[in-house]
């Protein structure tokens, strides 16, 4: 059995898979909020005990973190935790314990989705073979490269979501100006493609460019997730603030998908992963997301020969933490749970 965690700033999620003829099979999973414990090894002791049995002996773990891993530490930004694979490997007694950078997970998730757990927006040519782009707005914004190696995708994680915002327009440079202020200096992509960015917009908006927030959205925003109000607003049209916040985040997303893939030469495609997506659907179909992202001068050709795909299953962080875990299991005993599940069958 192996375990795969998603640990987030705000939640974790946990889960169980084994293997049945060589694909992934899920068990269990289960979601906690963090701040409410004092590590992650509170939460997966919890988790394990909810379900101890002799059939989910774990072999081997994996879980996606937030940020730069060395030499299997990490500490999170949001969380007051230290993370460490071998001590973590020690206390809960799983001699194969890895750390790795969500975005990483995420991207190693790809290869185990089916076709009905991604959304194609753009169909682009997809007998070419090369790098993939993996960017996931969520509450902050992850960005990847799935390098080709001629024989498979191998995640490269990066920080691009903390690299420099870059207005494109006379509205854009008006937002810019407002964040550089609220934030008191430099502006990255993350505080405006992400959670976070949603809101942010929104409020440049109502603030300085005097969009009309009525009364009872206002009540709304402040006892509901005012992420969650604006996405149901802006995707039903119902009101216009809202609607347009989702516009212009919608855009600035497809230019900084359309970056990453430049910059990765995303011939194998791009995918975007995150919650966001998914639940905003009809505005990423609207055409603003894919007109931005083409919209790269004498290179746009270029994109619009690039498949473009919306990852829609939320475990596919976990799914790839799975995968990664029972690799490098395999590689260090010499023994595959996935190459096993063949041979029984």
């Amino acid at each position: 059995m192996i375990l795969a965690g998603d640990v987030g700033g705000t939640k974790v999620h946990l889960a169980l898979y084994d293997f049945d003829e060589g694909r992934l099979e899920h068990v269990r999973d289960e979601k906690y909020q963090a701040r409410e414990y004092s590590g992650l090894e509170d939460i997966v002791r919890k988790f394990l005990a909810k379900g101890t049995n002799s059939g989910e002996e774990i072999t081997a773990a994996c879980f996606g973190v937030p940020g730069p891993v060395r030499d299997g530490r990490l500490k999170l930004t949001n969380l007051p935790w230290t993370l460490d694979s071998r001590t973590l490997a020690q206390n809960l007694k799983i001699e194969q314990l890895f750390l790795i950078n969500d975005l990483e997970a995420n991207g190693y998730g790809v290869p185990e989705l089916s076709p009905e757990q991604i959304y194609v927006l753009s169909e682009g040519d997809t007998s070419q073979v090369g790098n993939r782009g993996l960017i996931s707005a969520g509450t902050g914004l992850g960005q990847a490269i799935l390098v080709w190696n001629g024989k498979v995708h191998v995640p490269m994680p990066s920080e691009g979501g903390h690299c420099d915002f870059a207005a494109r327009d006379d509205e854009e440079i008006e937002l810019f100006r407002y964040l550089r202020a609220r934030y008191k200096g430099r502006v990255s992509f993350e505080r405006v493609v992400s959670g976070m960015g949603i809101t942010n917009i929104y409020e440049f908006l109502r603030d300085a460019k005097g969009m009309q927030e009525p009364t009872w959205l206002r009540d709304r925003m402040k006892v509901e997730d005012p992420n969650a109000v604006i996405g149901e607003l802006g995707v039903a049209g119902s009101n216009e603030l809202c609607s347009r916040a989702l516009d212009m985040f919608v855009s600035a997303y497809g230019a900084e998908a359309g970056n990453l893939a430049l910059k990765a030469l995303s011939v194998g495609g791009v995918y975007l992963g995150g919650g966001v997506a998914p639940r905003i659907l009809p505005k990423m179909e609207s055409g603003l997301f894919m007109k931005a992202f083409l919209d790269k001068g004498r290179l746009s050709g270029l994109l619009k020969q690039m498949p473009v795909r919306i990852i829609l299953e939320s475990r596919a962080a976990l799914m790839g933490a799975a995968a990664y875990a029972e690799a490098r299991a395999a590689e260090i005993s010499g023994r595959s749970a996935r190459a096993a599940s063949i041979h029984a069958s």
